[in-house]
């Protein structure tokens, strides 16, 4: 499914999902998307949103997991939804019940804790305007890292082509670090990332963000 997630990847946009669903209706597809950002990517829950609907609205079937750990803050609650999109009633009450069995020895009864401050962000109009709000400024400032990410590579004299990063939406970046260049960037700049190069942009600031493209720089020139 053409939507924003972890890691991050290629979003398409409307003209290309659409293309997309072109090229899967010759076929039975069943669409899955796991959605753990939504909102973070664009700032825009209902651009980030346009690819599930259209499936829908097409016709399609779609399984849908989505969390709120992320986007609400909630990560010691672990807390998000499963959606499953049926042809009808009776199809819905089959799906329930082979869920209820996979459901049953995983966790059983999921803790109410996180669901109902999620619930009461998105059924409160005031607090679902400021939960918007916020979620929308903390989106431009991670875009608006890429962009300063970038600019300092270019300040440093890298002569490498880093457009992915600011191609790439989301939390996470793909750098393109190799193995043994993440490695020295632990090392010598004690900069931490996973060993296939992803970042949390949510980590980097205005004070940090020069030395990270110097270190980048460093250890790809």
């Amino acid at each position: 499914m053409p939507v924003p997630t972890i890691p991050p990847a290629w979003t398409p946009g409307l003209s290309s999902g659409r293309r997309f669903l072109t090229l899967s209706r010759k076929e039975t597809c069943l669409f899955s998307s796991i959605w753990p950002i939504r909102a973070l990517p664009s700032g825009d829950i209902d651009r980030d949103a346009w690819a599930v609907r259209y499936f829908i609205e097409q016709g399609h079937n779609v399984l849908l997991s989505q969390s709120f750990a992320k986007n609400m803050g909630l990560y010691g609650e672990r807390v998000g939804g499963f959606t499953v999109v049926c042809n009808d009633a009776e199809e819905a009450k089959r799906v329930e019940s082979q869920l209820k069995i996979l459901i049953r020895p995983i966790y059983s009864n999921p803790p109410m804790n996180g669901a109902r401050i999620a619930a009461t962000i998105l059924n409160t109009p005031e607090l679902r305007s400021l939960w918007l709000e916020e979620v929308h400024g903390m989106a431009n400032r991670i875009i608006k890292m890429r962009e300063q990410l970038v600019a300092g590579l270019k300040n440093e004299g890298s002569t490498h082509n880093w457009q992915h990063v600011t191609d790439q939406i989301g939390m996470f970046c793909f750098t393109g670090l190799k193995p043994e260049q993440v490695e020295r960037l632990t090392k010598e700049f004690s900069v931490y990332m996973t060993k296939d190069g992803r970042i949390s942009m949510a980590g980097v600031t205005s004070g940090n963000v020069g030395y990270l493209a110097h270190g980048i720089h460093a250890v790809t020139k």
